[in-house]
């Protein structure tokens, strides 16, 4: 799936920019003086091109992602005469990937070029989607391709993900790194808002088959930009070790930090009881609100929205101390707002919450994966990143049992149950661990 050298090549003649200013290698870029809104404070990383050329790489792909994810599951709905359980086993399929290859695909981004990883998973996602596109138009289209399809795509992201994250850390200079995972968070939670608003309302125009295909189009497009970048082309090191070693040593270099160790198991928390509303968002709203796939999108829209603000005023902090305190209290208050959420009954009452939940949801997550980068050596990086992006495949030991009390005392109660642990878990692990309420 990777482009040969000479494609790769023509690409960038084809789409390279006038700026002067190109990347180093896997070094960092010397920022050039800027003026306009890259001046900014929020913005400042956008004064490096690789960022740049990043930053719409990883737009495309989740705006990609975040229209699959509604498209799917309205598909579905569909299938299985609207099954919340059925939603969480295709969550499921998505997400155990993430826990049994993220690790390899973290020695992956530690070997080899980590740009054309990426290149080559999303080309794989632009053929997946473009297969069970083929499948719904024909009428073959069975519950268990989504199944099989969901799998692979978690295949393709457990390798995709710790490259792309380590990526960051090559293009811009430390003091930088939380801005920039910001900025790119802030990137996919546009696509949040974006994308299912943009699924929803073409679903109606084109079918969920047409949609596909516009997915699959927009994988191919983040590959162009991604083959722009000159960070992340060659290894920092070949080492002789086997892959299982070296995750092996990954471990025993987290397990020697204590700062790193916290960080890690405090991503867990969230995993195992937050992250529920994702897959159970669409049963939600046709149990509670009777919503059909525009409202569906506006429910996604508006929780996008929060978490684009969150991203974005985290990346206008020039400076922030405290931050592993402030970690806990986040998590604290993501599971107040996914609790009250819980009990609304009507878009006036659901929405707010819904913004909030996105809002605490994204700073918490580009907070732990800026905290992980900043902690950990270049040479480790896509190791103890993928550590990070485990977590998302623990989320199918909660969407799997939740989805199952959904089924027996309906999607409120399920979600509510899910906010009431998050809180819990969090003040537990507060007590337990303290080292990481020190961490700056």
């Amino acid at each position: 799936m990777f482009l040969s050298r000479n494609s790769e090549s023509i690409l960038r003649r084809l789409l390279r920019t006038t700026s002067s200013s190109h990347g180093q290698g896997n070094g960092e870029e010397k920022p050039p003086r800027v003026s306009g809104f890259r001046s900014l404070p929020a913005f400042r990383s956008f004064q490096f091109r690789d960022f740049r050329w990043l930053w719409w790489g990883t737009f495309m792909s989740f705006l990609a992602m975040m229209m699959h994810q509604i498209t799917r599951g309205w598909l579905v709905l569909r299938l299985t005469n609207d099954s919340p359980f059925a939603l969480s086993l295709v969550v499921m399929a998505f997400a155990l990937p993430l826990t049994f290859f993220s690790l390899l695909g973290g020695a992956f981004a530690d070997r080899f070029s980590r740009r054309k990883i990426v290149m080559g998973s999303q080309g794989g996602n632009a053929i997946l989607t473009a297969l069970l596109a083929t499948l719904d138009l024909t009428g073959a289209v069975a519950f268990w391709h989504l199944i099989v399809i969901g799998i692979l795509n978690g295949t393709l992201a457990a390798f995709n993900m710790p490259s792309r994250q380590s990526l960051i850390s090559d293009i811009v200079p430390e003091q930088s790194v939380m801005n920039a995972v910001s900025l790119n968070s802030s990137g996919m939670n546009l696509t949040r808002v974006l994308g299912p608003a943009l699924a929803g309302v073409l679903i109606t125009f084109l079918s969920t088959s047409g949609v596909f295909y516009l997915i699959a189009m927009i994988y191919a497009l983040s590959v162009l930009f991604m083959a722009m970048i000159d960070a992340g082309g060659r290894p920092l090191s070949m080492p002789a070790k086997s892959m299982t070693a070296d995750i092996r040593e990954g471990f025993r270099y987290a397990l020697k930090d204590p700062n790193l160790l916290g960080l890690v198991i405090m991503g867990f928390v969230p995993a195992l009881f937050g992250f529920s509303y994702i897959g159970l968002l669409p049963a939600w709203g046709r149990e509670v609100l009777d919503v059909q796939s525009d409202g569906l999108g506006l429910l996604m829209t508006v929780m996008g929205i929060g978490s684009l603000a969150g991203t974005l005023m985290l990346a206008s902090l020039r400076r922030m101390g405290g931050r592993g305190l402030f970690l806990f209290i986040d998590s604290v208050l993501w599971g107040i707002c996914l609790l009250l959420f819980s009990f609304a009954t009507s878009y006036v009452t659901a929405l707010p919450f819904l913004f909030f939940v996105g809002f605490t949801s994204s700073i918490f997550m580009a907070l732990n994966m800026t905290l992980m980068q900043s902690y950990s050596s270049p040479e480790m990086r896509g190791r103890i990143v993928s550590m990070a992006l485990m977590t998302f495949g623990i989320m199918p030991l909660s969407a799997a049992p939740f989805g199952a009390i959904a089924e027996k005392t309906g999607t409120p109660d399920s979600l509510a149950l899910s906010g009431l642990l998050l809180c819990v878990f969090t003040v537990v692990f507060f007590f337990a661990y303290p080292k990481l309420r020190k961490v700056s």
